[in-house]
């Protein structure tokens, strides 16, 4: 019963780092990488797809992103969702397809965005406290429906807390990489 509340805890815990990852490829670095369009939707037909369903998009250089619609009809709709998108640059349409020009980063710029990776970070130790939380709940329930004893629950309790530990200091690593990578020039 303990070892399926630490396995249903590291699962979740494991998809919180998941996410963060996610959230951190959308961040801006030194050079520029496809995933900063990853969010952006288009209405393709009446249906929000993602922009890398409607069209190849591919970095050509440090600063450059180029997408080519599958279909010449979407150049504005995609053009206007980038606009909306509000990713800090304006799009060049040239008939065939779109460029993203990205200017050098700033060093006010890279602080900005490392504030937003800090705060994507602490959402994520919050989404671990929480976890951790049902998971206390879980095991406080199993010792008072006596289907363990006293000190099996305080062995379990430790338990979810060195899980825990664990996953926020994993956060913290990633943190710091992503930092690094995001002040690097």
């Amino acid at each position: 019963m303990l070892n399926e509340i630490y396995d249903h805890t590291q699962e979740h815990m494991q998809k919180s780092i998941d996410a963060l990852k996610r959230d951190f490829a959308t961040l801006r670095t030194g050079k520029v990488t496809t995933s900063i369009v990853d969010n952006i939707r288009v209405d393709y037909y009446g249906t929000s797809t993602a922009l890398n369903q409607v069209g190849n998009v591919i970095a050509t250089d440090a600063t450059t992103i180029s997408i080519t619609p599958w279909e010449k009809s979407l150049l504005s709709v995609i053009e206007k969702a980038i606009q909306e998108a509000n990713i800090g640059v304006n799009p060049n349409n040239d008939g065939d397809f779109i460029k993203l020009f990205f200017p050098p980063m700033t060093s006010e710029q890279r602080h900005e965005i490392v504030k937003q990776a800090k705060a994507m970070s602490e959402k994520a130790k919050i989404a671990i406290r929480n976890i951790r939380k049902e998971s206390n709940d879980a095991v406080k329930k199993l010792e008072k429906e006596k289907d363990i004893s006293e000190d099996e629950m305080k062995k379990g309790l430790e338990h979810v807390q060195k899980l825990t530990d664990e996953y926020i200091s994993k956060i913290e690593e990633i943190l710091k990489i992503k930092e690094i990578d995001i002040l690097k020039v």
